[in-house]
């Protein structure tokens, strides 16, 4: 008996064993069939989000048109746009006016330069000899003012602008930079509805009126030349002068905007010509004008006495009184005038 129950036991334990091991066998076919209908499910709903991801992309362009617009680049200078006339302007052939080219300096030795002064000038184009540098015709070449043909010959990049920081021509400066300087650079101005409210601001580039620039500034150096006993005035570098006011309306004087090497611009000056109202038979070109110092300018600074280097109004007993200053450079221009008639015996 015992021997029989043993053997029902221990069949019952397999029966048991096997069932347990069915059921194992039997899972992972159900997983699979789980993880196909998984498969499905995801592959619908990977197409459903295939579908909805354009909404979610078009909801992020506001974001984009909504960005603010960059700053108004300043890179060209304010040159008005001419037409060329398409036929003959003039009665007489100016061709060859048009292609001189300037004569070129002396030489003059180092030994022989007895006398070497540099001096500075000021030229007011609102002085009665001064008012062909403010003469605004338009012809072929561009119009006429002086100040348009100073930045024409920047703008086409025929000559090199050096910065104001000092007047011996060390820092260039791209036409970019001309132009911000030139400019005086971007104002803010308000927006408004057709209400008439304020909506918002925006930034602008302010504009350039050409006849604000009536005052240049020279750099020139007097030499005696005893070889041949000859006095040479040699123009080094002229700079256009700009009154800095603020947006505030703070005015801050007048400065230099740049400096241009003068021997650079004869050629271009040379091709130009100058509007003389009295003789319309000789028209002198700008190289010419300023060779002959058929110009006016009042000295604001020189080396002749000037130990510490100082413009004429910042000298001891000249700050604050202009009718001295104009009688300080006065004094210097007849000093220069005497050397040179002293040389002289008769």
């Amino acid at each position: 008996m015992i021997k029989h129950s043993v053997k029902l036991v221990l069949v019952f334990v397999f029966m048991c064993l096997g069932i347990t091991v069915t059921q194992a066998q039997k899972k992972p076919v159900k997983k699979r069939t789980v993880q196909k209908r998984t498969n499905t499910t995801k592959t619908t709903r990977s197409k459903t989000k295939a579908k909805i991801t354009p909404t979610a992309q078009i909801d992020s362009l506001p974001s984009v048109v909504v960005a603010a617009p960059p700053a108004p680049r300043v890179d060209s200078l304010p040159i008005p746009k001419i037409k060329k006339s398409l036929r003959p302007d003039e009665a007489v052939e100016t061709k060859d006016i048009r292609d001189r080219t300037p004569l070129e300096y002396e030489h003059i030795r180092v030994d022989d330069a007895v006398y070497r002064h540099k001096i500075w000038r000021e030229i007011d184009t609102r002085e009665k000899m001064n008012l062909p540098f403010r003469y605004a015709s338009v012809e072929n070449n561009g119009d006429q003012r002086f100040i348009s043909i100073l930045m024409k010959a920047i703008q086409d990049s025929l000559v090199t602008v050096f910065d104001a920081i000092d007047d011996r021509f060390t820092t260039p400066l791209t036409i970019g930079q001309v132009a911000e300087k030139i400019s005086g650079g971007i104002e803010i101005v308000d927006i408004f509805d057709s209400l008439g409210n304020k909506s918002g601001t925006r930034e602008v580039v302010r504009e350039v009126n050409l006849d604000s620039f009536y005052k240049f500034r020279i750099k020139e150096e007097v030499i005696f030349d005893k070889e041949s006993s000859r006095l040479f005035w040699r123009i080094l570098g002229i700079a256009p002068i700009k009154r800095v006011i603020t947006s505030t309306g703070v005015d801050l004087g007048e400065s230099e905007l740049f400096w241009v090497y003068y021997p650079d611009m004869r050629p271009i000056f040379a091709k130009y010509e100058v509007y003389n109202g009295k003789n319309f038979g000789a028209r002198m070109s700008w190289e010419e004008l300023f060779e002959t110092r058929m110009f006016s300018g009042r000295i604001i600074k020189s080396t002749l006495d000037n130990p510490f280097n100082r413009p004429i109004k910042e000298q001891k007993g000249l700050v604050e009184n202009g009718i001295f200053q104009l009688l300080e450079g006065e004094r210097i221009k007849e000093k220069i005038f005497n050397y040179e008639q002293d040389l002289w015996s008769y």
